[in-house]
């Protein structure tokens, strides 16, 4: 009885890790006309229902621009500085990517002051799907 105890003492950790495992989740923002709005809504709207989980939120080609200081949404004036600094102050990340900047000529400066930077946002991506296991969302 001991020893078939010691042996099922493994298996219930086993699958009790995953109980204690935080949600990860990456956003994937490539054009800003279509998804800012809608993926900072399907933010917030995450994080009301799980303020646990981590959210990193990469953006690359005209995704970008949403994340420049000033930005606003074309279609109903949305000041998207306020909406990423709330989202900032609740944990979530936003990261831009300097490959993108490059081609278009952009420098760090013309970015919000809550945009992190990194050297390819699909590398990003993929980095974080596939070695940090993060579920991966395109609003």
């Amino acid at each position: 009885m001991t020893f078939l105890r010691l042996l099922l003492v493994p298996v219930l950790l086993l699958f009790s890790v995953p109980a204690f495992a935080q949600d990860k989740v990456v956003y994937h923002i490539d054009d800003s006309a279509l998804q800012a709005t809608k993926g900072l809504r399907n933010i917030r709207n995450h994080l009301d229902i799980a303020p646990g989980t981590v959210i990193k939120v990469v953006t690359h080609a005209d995704g970008v621009d949403f994340l420049l200081d000033g930005a606003k949404d074309a279609k109903n004036g949305i000041d998207y500085g306020a909406l990423v600094s709330d989202l900032k102050g609740r944990g979530v990340t936003f990261e831009v990517c300097e490959l993108t900047m490059k081609r278009r000529n952009m420098t760090r400066d013309q970015f919000n002051m809550d945009a992190e930077f990194t050297p390819s946002g699909v590398a990003r991506i993929a980095q974080l799907q596939t070695r940090e296991h993060y579920a991966y969302i395109k609003p």
